[in-house]
């Protein structure tokens, strides 16, 4: 995987724009053309002026640019140009990343080449995990204020908060924190070596999957995990061990464990999202702020959770389309936005206005248990990755909040219990016959869908389904929960039928599970 980033919000834009065909539609590099030791590509990633991801305007832009003909690149680079007021006479400036798949140097290469060629500056970072490209962007972008825009910067931001906080939990009594962590054979393992060194001794890492015998992603990592329900290759899990899983480019993180009969429990993106939730609504109210503060989720976050999120912690949830995007545009909203996706992908965002409110708090405020509280948050605002989901800034984080409550993993996950839920898909001839509104939780068309969905739906208990449409092939996700997994299943295969029948299903009908 190739990340190539923006570093001038209007300078920029036209450089990454002319580079695009050297990027966007390569030849296969030589090196993933080996057999047995082909690793699967992610593509491209592109990053916006603030580290964030590109707005909607610019994925336009690059599709356009990805789909033109080479006698068409001029002139769709100038139009371009012209729609997004680019000034093409300030110098342009383009930091590039990549990860440890084969590929990834010869596309980095092809992109350096373009760069040079139409006269950009760049700078390379060479092997990096997404996040931290995004974390270096917005350093650069606000002339430091975000940290420093080196890997080293990034190193210690987020290490001397973690130790701040660490601190403060031994001097309570918590023991030496132990942690296995399951790399999937990516370049979060050279990033979290690299980090080592700069942890606090109280803080023990072993790291599995390190990519030196294994290609990425291959029976490790959060998808499989989460997906499989069961502890990564290689990694031997002890009763009662704390344990967690990156994907290959480190942006998501799942944590698991092993209780003592030997069952796998899975701790995904919603139980994440809850327990930074509830820690931040206390430091909060130990401040005595009443900042408005949001839980953001999608249609696929389990219900358990939305219901112990808005009755018991007290905080408001939203709930937006798929997509990291769609997430993070609303967790902008408030003035403590939280956002993960099941998956383990999410983070924290911060308004302005409330960190100024913090960092003054933490420095000027009378009461010793209000400042306290202050700093603790402070140290909070700087271990998080506020760009993108990171799992190596979210990894610190939860070690962090778990010290400080003095909880266990199973402490943790006790919180409340998952409703039983399947995911199935259904093939059909055109998936844009399905149409939805409300988040995508409600089905617009074909018609009588939702009105069959809705019946379906009064035959079980505490459950719920709704059906979405592929972004990229004719197919239909259909999602349920219920009070049992029996009645999940049931749910799933009845609303899966709905869509074979009205919604153009091809092939055979959907069977039982």
């Amino acid at each position: 995987m190739l990340y190539v980033s923006i570093s001038c919000p209007r300078a920029s834009a036209c450089c990454l724009t002319r580079v695009t065909p050297s990027f966007v539609r390569p030849k296969r590099a030589p090196s993933a053309q080996r057999g047995d030791t082909v690793q699967e590509d992610n593509g491209v990633k592109l990053i916006d002026p603030l580290g964030e991801m590109l707005h909607p305007s610019w994925e336009e832009y690059a599709t356009q640019l990805a789909n033109a003909e080479d006698q068409e690149l001029q002139e769709i680079v100038t139009e371009i140009c012209q729609k997004a007021a680019v000034n093409q006479r300030k110098d342009a400036s383009v930091f590039i990343g990549r990860d440890t798949r084969p590929s990834s140097k010869e596309l980095s290469q092809a992109v350096i080449d373009g760069i040079s060629v139409l006269g950009g500056q760049y700078h390379d970072y060479g092997l990096v995990t997404t996040p931290q490209l995004h974390y270096m962007v917005c350093c650069q972008n606000t002339q430091g204020q975000y940290g420093k825009p080196t890997l080293e910067g990034y190193y210690q931001k987020l290490s001397k908060a973690f130790t701040e906080l660490i601190k403060k939990s031994l001097s309570s009594g918590e023991a030496q924190r132990q942690l296995k962590i399951d790399c999937a054979n990516g370049i979060g393992a050279l990033k979290l070596a690299e980090m080592e060194t700069y942890f606090p001794k109280e803080v023990q890492v072993q790291v599995y999957n390190d990519g030196t015998k294994e290609k990425l992603n291959y029976l490790c990592g959060a998808d499989f995990v989460k997906v499989h329900q069961k502890p990564p290759k290689g990694l031997d899990m002890k009763p009662n061990e704390s344990c967690c899983s990156f994907d290959g480019d480190a942006d998501r993180i799942v944590y698991y464990y092993k209780d003592t009969a030997g069952h796998f429990h899975l701790i995904d993106g919603d139980k994440i999202a809850t327990l930074i939730s509830i820690f931040l609504k206390e430091l909060l109210a130990k401040m005595g702020q009443t900042l408005k503060m949001a839980v953001v989720q999608t249609a696929y976050a389990n219900g358990s959770s939305t219901r112990y999120l808005e009755e018991t912690v007290k905080v408001p949830v939203h709930c937006v389309k798929t997509g990291v995007k769609h997430l993070h545009h609303k967790a902008q909203e408030f003035d403590v936005g939280i956002y993960f996706e099941a998956n383990g992908h999410g983070t924290v965002l911060f308004s302005k206005a409330a960190e100024n409110t913090i960092r003054q708090l933490a420095k000027e405020e009378k009461d010793v248990a209000k400042r306290e509280a202050a700093k603790v948050l402070e140290n909070m605002i700087d271990l998080i990755n506020q760009t993108v989901g990171d799992a190596i800034s979210d990894m610190l984080v939860i070690e962090a909040i778990l010290a400080l409550k003095g909880l266990t993993l199973q402490q943790w996950d006790a919180l409340y219990n998952d409703f039983p839920s399947r995911l199935l898909k259904v093939q059909v001839a055109d998936r844009q016959v399905i149409d939805t509104t409300d988040a995508e939780r409600r089905a617009v068309t074909p018609p009588g869908l939702q009105e069959k969905i809705d019946a379906l739906v009064k035959k079980y208990k505490l459950s719920r389904a709704f059906v979405r449409p592929s972004g990229t092939e004719d197919i239909v996700r259909v999602y349920a929960e219920a009070d049992t997994q029996e009645n999940a299943d049931a749910l799933a295969h009845e609303v899966s039928l709905a869509v074979y029948h009205l919604a153009g299903g091809k092939g055979a009908p959907p069977q039982p599970i």
